[in-house]
């Protein structure tokens, strides 16, 4: 049942799902650990990788390879790795082409779990980076080295949403022979495919969008089939990073409503967005959906839609970000993105807390900053929920009641 021309939302619920001996239409879920073998000689050939098959669960299990031919195909990459986190994905796809003595190049504003792996494990390894303004691609020219053996990017990024242009990016790093490696993670392939705009690896956390229930922590690498082996035998499975059975059909059944979902996540943000923008109390609004977004262009040209985050800058700073997240009713504080409820953090405090003043300063993170995932909860009612919070903040304002951050 393979028809070239389906669509994305076909794509999702139907491709690698029907079972070929049972004719079951939900995923099998197969916890093995072990796998037997008929001979000697054909367990010899799988372990050497002369012959497909599994042979300890540590590199992979059957529920797995099907979501990983899912998600290759929905990247358009050769093959994918299924892992236990996002985390464990960016750090596989950075070590397997780094080394002791390598450098890399890194866009100047990451995930914070990003920036404490370059800071605090990647130097154990031997590996240097700097990070590099990439709205600009020439300035990933001026920062390349001799050492320089990769390209890493996101967007849009984590928390302010900048936009980079992947295939002009793609094309410096195609002509110097680098990799470029690119976290999809706030997009997700329904909204942008990285590898068709020059990309060599895609990275993705499938905690957020992919599963899209915040019950699952996974993470995905899709790539050429070389890269991919390499990581599976050579670094993932060595570290024991592989991603469970049981997770990898929950996100098998995630993807199925992945469309849906991300439309209304869409939605949802970009009135939310219009909203904080006309607002008195906000300084700045960041979503690549409002036409005042510096990089709007880039995002019409290289997304399909601009996602379901917002972040944006309260005028007075650190006190009035808490107040206003203590005032919420509806919307969740919590560190994730991409479920169904609303959700809100402080990156300054929160999924940033471990840069410090200065490389925080450097990223454009301020303490007003908060970052908003938007749920699939009717907009009018998350905007409400704003609305009153931000009252709160004006009202204590008024009563003298806030300090501001000066």
């Amino acid at each position: 049942m393979v028809d070239k021309h389906w669509e994305m939302d076909t794509e999702l619920i139907h491709r690698h799902s029907e079972q070929k001996q049972t004719g079951a239409v939900a995923q099998a879920i197969v916890p093995a650990v072990a796998y037997s073998f008929a001979d000697c000689q054909t367990a010899m050939e799988v372990v050497s990788g002369k012959q497909e098959g599994t042979y300890y669960g540590r590199y992979g299990n059957e529920t797995l390879y099907a979501l990983e031919e899912k998600m290759a195909v929905l990247e358009n990459g050769e093959a994918a790795l299924g892992v236990s986190s996002g985390m464990a994905a960016i750090s596989i796809a950075l070590l397997a082409f780094l080394k002791y003595g390598d450098h890399v190049i890194v866009t100047k504003d990451v995930y914070g779990g990003t920036h404490k792996f370059l800071t605090s494990l990647a130097p154990r390894f031997g590996i240097t980076f700097n990070y590099v303004d990439c709205t600009n691609p020439a300035n990933i020219i001026r920062a390349m080295r001799d050492n320089t053996k990769a390209v890493y990017i996101e967007t849009p990024s984590n928390p302010l949403l900048t936009v980079l242009d992947i295939e002009a990016i793609a094309k410096i790093t195609k002509r110097y022979g680098l990799p470029l490696i690119v976290d999809n993670t706030f997009m997700s392939p329904y909204l942008q495919k990285p590898l068709n705009m020059g990309a060599d690896v895609v990275v993705h956390s499938a905690t957020k969008y992919l599963n899209g229930h915040g019950d699952v922590l996974a993470g995905f690498i899709v790539g050429r089939t070389e890269h991919i082996q390499f990581m599976r035998q050579n670094i993932m499975g060595d570290l024991g990073q592989v991603l469970s059975a049981w997770d990898a059909f929950l996100i098998l059944r995630g993807l199925k409503t992945l469309g849906l979902r991300v439309e209304r996540h869409c939605s949802n943000a970009h009135q939310i967005a219009a909203f904080l923008s006309a607002h008195p109390l906000v300084e700045t609004v960041h979503y690549p959906g409002l036409e005042c977004h510096p990089q709007h262009e880039i995002a019409r040209k290289q997304m399909q839609g601009m996602g379901g985050i917002v972040s944006f800058e309260l005028k007075d700073g650190l006190e009035a970000a808490k107040e206003f997240m203590d005032a919420l009713k509806l919307a969740m504080i919590s560190f994730s993105l991409g479920d169904p409820e609303t959700l809100v953090q402080h990156p300054a405090t929160m999924t940033h807390f471990s840069m410090s003043d200065k490389d925080r300063t450097a990223a454009g993170i301020t303490d007003g900053l908060i970052r908003l995932s938007a749920g699939l909860e009717s907009a009018s009612d998350i905007i409400y929920d704003l609305e009153e919070a931000l009252q709160t903040i004006n009202q204590k304002e008024k009563e003298g009641l806030l300090w501001k951050t000066v």
